[in-house]
C-alpha cells in the first residue's frame, strides 16, 4: 500500500471520529468503563499474587541438631544440606543465639536459662521452590545427627493448596473479564458500523476493495481503544498511589507487602493501553466483515 493511501486512511479515520461524535463518545465510554474494571482487577490480582509469593518465600525448614553432635559434625551437616538439590540457603544458629532471640521476644525471665541452656543448635533451610519444602525436609531428616525437622507439616500443604487455588481462580476471572470486555466493546463498535452501512455499500459499489474499506474502520477502532484507555490509566495510577500511601506504613514489618508503584504501574498502564488498542482493532475487524459482502 502506498504511503499516500495510508496517510489518507489515517486522515479519514480521524475525520470520521468527529463526524460520528455521539457514536464515538458511546464507543469510547464503553472502552473506558470496561478497561477501568479490567485495570482495577489486574491491580488486585497481581498484588494478591505478590502476597502469595511472599507467604511462600517465608516458609522455611527448622532443623534441630543433636546435642551429641561435635563441631566437625555440624560443619559436615551444613555442607551436606547445602549440597542437596532444591536447597536455596542454609543459616546456622547456635543454641546461645536461639536463647538470645527468645529473650528478646518473650522477656528477660528466660535469661535464667543461660546457666543451663536447654535449646538445640539449629539450621534454618529454605527450599528453592517453596512447593518442594516437604520433599527437602524429608531428605534432610535422613542425615545423621539430626534431632528433629520442623516445617509446618500439615499446614503448609493447606497453605500452598489455597494459594494455588487463588491464583487459578484469579486467572480464570481475568480471562472471563477480558472476554466480556471484548464482547461488549465489539458490539458497541458494531453499532457504530451498522449506522454507517450505507457508506460502506456505496464505497463497494464504486469499486473499492475490501481492504480499502476495512482499513479506515480498523484505524478508527485503534483510535477508540487509545482514547478509551487514557482515563483508566490515569484513574488506576491515582487509585494505586493512594492505596500504597495508605497501606504501606501499616504493612511495614509484616510478612508481605504490596508491589512498588514503579515499575508496576507502568506495566499495568502498558497492558491497559495494549488491551484497548487490540480490542478496538479486533472489534472493528470482526464487525465490518458482514458489511463487505455487497
Amino acid at each position: 500500500m502506498k504511503v499516500r493511501t495510508l496517510a489518507r486512511h489515517f486522515r479519514e479515520s480521524l475525520k470520521s471520529l468527529g463526524r460520528n461524535g455521539w457514536m464515538t463518545f458511546a464507543s469510547v465510554s464503553a472502552v473506558t468503563v470496561t478497561l477501568l474494571l479490567v485495570g482495577v482487577f489486574v491491580l488486585i490480582m497481581m498484588n494478591l499474587n505478590k502476597v502469595a509469593d511472599d507467604l511462600e518465600n517465608d516458609v522455611e525448614i527448622k532443623v534441630f541438631v543433636s546435642l551429641e553432635a561435635e563441631d566437625a559434625d555440624i560443619t559436615q551437616m551444613e555442607g551436606d544440606i547445602s549440597s542437596m538439590p532444591g536447597v536455596e540457603s542454609v543459616d546456622y544458629s547456635t543454641k546461645e543465639e536461639e536463647l538470645t532471640d527468645l529473650v528478646l521476644d518473650f522477656g528477660d525471665e528466660l535469661s535464667l536459662f543461660e546457666q543451663s541452656n536447654p535449646l538445640f543448635d539449629v539450621f534454618y533451610v529454605k527450599a528453592t521452590d517453596p512447593q518442594k519444602t516437604e520433599t527437602v525436609a524429608k531428605e534432610i531428616s535422613a542425615i545423621e545427627n539430626i534431632e528433629d525437622v520442623e516445617y509446618g507439616e500439615g499446614k503448609i500443604e493447606k497453605l500452598f493448596g489455597f494459594l494455588n487455588a487463588g491464583r487459578n481462580v484469579g486467572l480464570v476471572l481475568i480471562l472471563a473479564l477480558l472476554f466480556t470486555a471484548m464482547f461488549l466493546i465489539s458490539n458497541t463498535i458494531r453499532i457504530t458500523i451498522v449506522a454507517r452501512r450505507r457508506e460502506i455499500e456505496i464505497m463497494k459499489l464504486v469499486g473499492a476493495t475490501n481492504w480499502f474499506v476495512r482499513i479506515p474502520f480498523i484505524l478508527e477502532g485503534m483510535w477508540l481503544g487509545l482514547l478509551g484507555s487514557i482515563v483508566p490509566i490515569g484513574l488506576v495510577a491515582a487509585l494505586y498511589y493512594n492505596v500504597l500511601d495508605f497501606a504501606q506504613p501499616k504493612l511495614s514489618g509484616e510478612l508481605f507487602s504490596l508491589l512498588d508503584f514503579t515499575p508496576f504501574i507502568y506495566q499495568v498502564s502498558g497492558l491497559i493501553l495494549l488491551m484497548g488498542v487490540f480490542i478496538g482493532v479486533w472489534g472493528s475487524f470482526m464487525s465490518i466483515r458482514k458489511f463487505l459482502r455487497v
